[in-house]
C-alpha cells in the first residue's frame, strides 16, 4: 500500500525557518519523482516543488528560499523553507508522481501538515 506522510509544519515567524518531512513507503522510493503542493486558505492547490534523477524544480514565488531534497536509503522527502512569508501560510502535501519524471502527474497525497506563518 503507498503511503506518504508528511511531518513538520508549525508557527513561524516572518523571516523564519521550518524543515517539512515526509516518510513514504509501500512503493520503489527511488524510482519515482516526488513533488511539494500546498493549499493556501481559501484558495486552490499550487505545486511547490519536485525532484527526479533530472533536478529540482520550483514554483518561481519559493526559488531561493525553499530546498527540495530527498534520502533515497530512508524513503524520505524534505522540504527546507527559509526566509518564510506570511503568504507561504498553507497546508502542504507530499505527493508521489506517477513515474520517474516531475511532469508526471501525481497519484498518491500525505494528510498535509499545516504550516502559519505569522508575527
Amino acid at each position: 500500500q503507498v503511503q506518504v506522510v508528511e511531518s513538520g509544519g508549525g508557527l513561524a515567524q516572518p523571516g523564519g525557518s521550518l524543515r517539512l518531512s515526509c516518510a513514504a513507503s509501500g512503493f520503489t522510493f527511488n524510482s519515482y519523482a516526488m513533488s511539494w503542493v500546498r493549499q493556501a486558505p481559501g484558495k486552490g492547490l499550487e505545486w511547490v516543488s519536485g525532484i527526479s534523477s533530472g533536478g529540482v524544480y520550483y514554483v518561481d514565488s519559493v526559488k531561493g528560499r525553499f530546498t527540495i531534497s530527498r534520502d533515497n536509503a530512508r524513503n524520505m522527502l524534505y522540504l527546507q523553507m527559509n526566509s518564510l512569508k506570511p503568504e507561504d501560510t498553507a497546508v502542504y502535501y507530499c505527493a508521489k508522481n506517477r513515474g520517474p519524471w516531475s511532469s508526471s502527474a501525481l497519484d498518491a497525497w500525505g494528510q498535509g501538515t499545516l504550516v502559519t506563518v505569522s508575527s
